[in-house]
């Protein structure tokens, strides 16, 4: 490196860097890039060193100021309760230190862990290919319209999505497709499902994908997912599903109504709620296999004949077929994954059901406790729920939801006269105390 202005991982020499600020016409390296006084590093951070202690004594006042709520929010996150051998088994050093598992032979208890994640997935949906790559449930989902995007043989370009989709998924839906051309239309819902009548009078020959969602954003069960399925079968276009892994262990199995992808969130297990940090969910049939986004791991045989694990598929890596990409998703999501599977496996088949179970009986009763009180509707919509509901309410609902917050709860606002209230084993306990500051409030 005798001789040499920059670094080993930048290394030009003199010479080579005046050349080639000279073909661009800039005097150095400082004007290339335009930065604002006023945030430009002026060599101090402006940091002062503190001890450990400090530190947490900062720390601790910082989040002192944060208000102590319940929170009843839902709307595609939701917390239940995480066993603490989950933490135990995780928080070991050949987990947490573990990067993507390109090297099966030393990684084989890593990709034992997430073949059986994407065991249960198969399980849960019914379908039999799973990945264990997805950022959240809102990228699945661009990823499933780019999929369909290059596997339909119809030349169409509309992406079908409920009007009640969440806002948020379906910015990020419409980012992915930007990228590819597809155009998103939304398709009217009755009583908080899709309207199924309506959606066979738009679905036509330049619809790519048709999307439903079971639970609904509000919480409600799809009483007629296999017509949906129908529909899209006879466009030609894909039958995305969304769910999460928990309602999945009581509804109807995907595979069952025509679904050709599921996507959604596998975070209800495994990780306190994060309003942020998901881990989506994709699975899919057999004929989608090699246009699967992210990595799948299989099951084979080394060389003494024992049953082994590898990285099967790798749709795109920083390392290979870039080119050749399905997908720009490039992490693995391993850690989080691997907690998922790790709750799964303390709850059990049985224990899923029965916190599945619990998500619906538990929001039904409270739905009916507010329902007796004056000035309140609960649920809005005659169908079936799981662990969230919505609430119309005479007064405006922004200050309804103001005041609660004041009594210590926190609940979403819809729209102007309608709230939405979520319910699990997290703050089941604390139901009576939200009857009795809505009775206050309203």
């Amino acid at each position: 490196m005798s001789g040499t202005s920059g670094t080993p991982y930048a290394p030009h020499t003199d010479e080579e860097t005046a050349a080639m600020l000279s073909a661009i016409g800039a005097e150095d390296e400082e004007a290339l890039f335009d930065i604002p006084d006023d945030v430009a590093f002026d060599g101090d951070l402006g940091i002062e060193p503190r001890t450990e202690r400090e530190i947490r004594a900062e720390c601790s006042r910082i989040f002192g100021r944060n208000d102590d709520l319940t929170e009843f929010l839902g709307r595609g996150h939701y917390g239940h309760y995480v066993p603490s051998v989950v933490d135990h088994l995780s928080d070991r050093a050949e987990f947490l230190t573990s990067y993507t598992q390109y090297q099966p032979e030393i990684s084989q208890g890593f990709l034992q862990a997430l073949f059986e994640y994407q065991s249960m997935l198969v399980e849960l949906t019914g379908l039999p290919v799973a990945n264990c790559s997805m950022y959240d449930a809102a990228t699945a989902l661009g990823e499933a319209a780019t999929l369909a995007d290059r596997v339909r043989s119809t030349s169409g370009d509309t992406v079908l999505v409920p009007e009640q989709l969440r806002e948020g998924k379906r910015e990020v839906l419409a980012n992915y497709c930007a990228g590819a051309d597809l155009a998103i239309e939304p398709y009217p819902m009755a009583d908080g499902n899709a309207d199924v009548d309506a959606l066979a009078e738009r679905v036509g020959d330049d619809v790519v994908m048709v999307y439903a969602e079971n639970p609904t954003v509000r919480g409600c069960i799809e009483e007629r997912l296999a017509a949906v399925g129908d529909l899209a079968a006879d466009a030609d276009a894909l039958f995305v599903l969304g769910s999460d892994v928990v309602s999945l262990a009581v509804l109807e199995e995907p595979a069952s109504v025509g679904a050709d992808v599921v996507v959604g969130e596998a975070d209800a297990l495994g990780l306190p709620t994060a309003y942020g940090m998901g881990l989506g969910i994709f699975a899919c049939s057999d004929e989608f296999l090699r246009q699967v986004p992210g990595r799948l791991v299989g099951a084979s045989e080394d060389a003494g004949g024992d049953r082994a694990f590898t990285l099967t598929l790798q749709t795109r890596e920083q390392h290979i077929r870039k080119e050749r990409a399905t997908s720009n998703i490039c992490t693995n999501q391993a850690w989080v994954a691997l907690r998922a599977a790790i709750h799964a496996a303390v709850l059990g088949p049985d224990g899923l059901v029965d916190l599945a179970n619990d998500c619906v009986r538990e929001s039904a009763a409270l739905a009916d406790r507010i329902d007796g009180l004056n000035g309140a509707v609960a649920p809005v919509h005659d169908r079936h729920h799981v662990r969230e509901f919505a609430v119309r309410v005479d007064q405006p609902a922004a200050a309804i939801a103001e005041d609660l917050e004041a009594e210590g709860f926190a609940v979403h606002v819809v729209d102007e006269h309608l709230l939405q209230v979520c319910v699990t084993d997290l703050n089941a306990a604390r139901t009576d105390d939200l009857v009795a500051a809505f009775e206050e409030v309203i």
